[in-house]
């Protein structure tokens, strides 16, 4: 790829922080990282989670540099920039470390304020790659879906993140990492073998990426609570949700109580996508049909399958289509939501509603 012009810029270090350059924010850019603004204590200046499915613009990067006086620069682990990074603290740990992955000798190096940061390229192995607190029972942690890295140049307490080893020398996540990830929290584990079952809903793969996680006891709650309301929602019987969420529960290695495990089936709630994200921070919404993503139209989305009915829709009607086959993509909001959406009154939107039903465009049960 060439060289990204980032307009606005200097090629020269701003005055006042001079630990940013130009030049390495258009390397990050360039090699597909997903960057947010960090300040001095390795906080995000913004509301970072939303770029874990999207990566910034240069107009957007550029604005933030201009707002926050320059700051320091995060990446955003996991998928969206298909980078994992070995966080190392305790450098007493790195002998035994290297003996068993020897890529660490090789591989993209950072020097960190209290040790190193170990760089590897996903190479498309991203999706289901989660954040790792302690590799190899160690207090060494594996930062990559949900996560985020203070990359060089940027200074945090007077320390600079600087290069030891290069980015053009990163290298490829080895298998005995992703071994480690697959099988954490599944040693001395007599829990039920968990197979996936059938269901209602199989596109919607947030549904799939939690039946297939092995759910950490600080994410385990909220994502067996999410499963059984998603399975509601994509029309599965009670009984069959509550079902597949036991036997989910009874496959971790920390289940939850049997009195606890009731709770979740006493109330439906609904979820939309955006809401699922904010609690689950290891779902990654790249390949769900249902999504609309970065201009993009899922096969299930109600306007690739209603194209050939367009023409025949009025304008309220096709109005309402699109906003939600964009807008609300996924989700199920209500009439009243939607006309103050659309701005639009509410017994319009409700007539509009109804007619696209009565074309097979809306499922009957959705909008009410």
């Amino acid at each position: 790829m060439g060289s990204l012009h980032l307009p606005g810029l200097s090629s020269e270090p701003s005055k006042d922080l001079s630990h940013i350059h130009n030049n390495i924010i258009q390397e990050y850019l360039e090699n597909g990282y997903s960057l947010i603004p960090i300040d001095h204590e390795k906080r995000p200046y913004i509301y970072w989670k939303q770029y874990q499915y999207q990566r910034a613009t240069i107009n957007e990067i550029v604005r933030w540099q201009a707002q926050f006086n320059t700051p320091n620069i995060g990446i955003v682990t996991g998928y969206i920039s298909q980078l994992a990074v070995v966080d190392v603290d305790e450098l007493g740990f790195l002998p035994k470390l290297k003996e068993r992955v020897p890529q660490l000798k090789e591989t993209t190096r950072v020097k960190t304020r209290r040790g190193y940061h170990y760089y590897f390229k996903l190479n498309g192995n991203g999706k289901y790659t989660t954040s790792v607190g302690s590799l190899f029972g160690r207090r060494i942690e594996l930062k990559s879906n949900g996560n985020y890295i203070v990359a060089p140049p940027s200074v945090i307490r007077n320390h600079r993140y600087t290069y030891e080893v290069p980015l053009s020398k990163i290298l490829p996540i080895p298998e005995i990492l992703l071994r480690e990830i697959s099988n954490k929290g599944n040693f001395e584990h007599n829990a039920i073998p968990f197979k996936i079952p059938r269901y209602h809903g199989y596109q919607v793969d947030c549904i799939r990426q939690i039946l297939r996680r092995e759910l950490k006891e600080g994410e385990r709650d909220n994502s067996l609570f999410i499963l059984y309301n998603l399975l509601l929602q994509n029309k599965n019987s009670k009984e069959h949700a509550q079902n597949i969420v036991t036997r989910k529960n009874n496959s971790l290695s920390n289940p939850l109580p049997e009195r606890e495990l009731n709770k979740i089936f006493r109330k439906a709630y609904h979820y939309s996508c955006s809401s699922i994200r904010e609690k689950l921070l290891y779902v990654c919404c790249e390949n769900c049909s249902y999504r609309f993503r970065v201009g993009r139209l899922g096969d299930s989305n109600i306007l690739i399958r209603s194209l050939r009915l367009l023409p025949e829709l009025t304008n309220t009607q096709r109005g309402i289509a699109c906003l939600l086959g964009t807008v609300f993509d996924g989700e199920n909001p209500s009439i009243n939501r939607i006309a103050n959406v659309a701005k639009m009154n509410y017994n319009t939107v409700k007539k509009a509603i109804q007619a696209l039903k009565e074309k097979d465009i809306l499922d009957d049960s959705l909008y009410n």
